[in-house]
């Protein structure tokens, strides 16, 4: 599993230094709750686990509906906590990260 270190942005002063400089950033802490919701952390874990070949089978690993999947995996995607892979008519999804280190300044 690997461990992502995650921060806010901050509108003025510096990015933290060091071995705990994130290497994710949110623009605010209710976007990083909305992607790093439990739900959210449980369908990680479940997609590096399982590794499903499809949205279709991670709908049926996870019992929610393909569009929803679709929606939150490229949101998790533009965060880089999530690769999709497109195959002739599936896309794979890949977990980059699966535990979360939040920095907060």
């Amino acid at each position: 599993m690997k461990r992502c270190i995650v921060g806010i942005r901050q509108l003025e002063g510096s990015p933290p230094k060091g071995s705990e400089t994130p290497s994710i950033w949110f623009p605010s802490l209710a976007s990083l709750a909305a992607v790093l919701s439990d739900d959210n952390r449980r369908l990680l874990r479940l997609i590096h686990n399982k590794q499903p070949k499809s949205l279709t089978e991670l709908a049926e690993l996870s019992g929610r509906k393909v569009p929803n999947l679709s929606r939150t995996l490229r949101m998790m995607s533009d965060y880089g906590l999530v690769s999709l892979q497109r195959n002739v008519r599936d896309v794979q999804p890949t977990a980059l990260a699966t535990e979360f280190l939040i920095v907060l300044d």
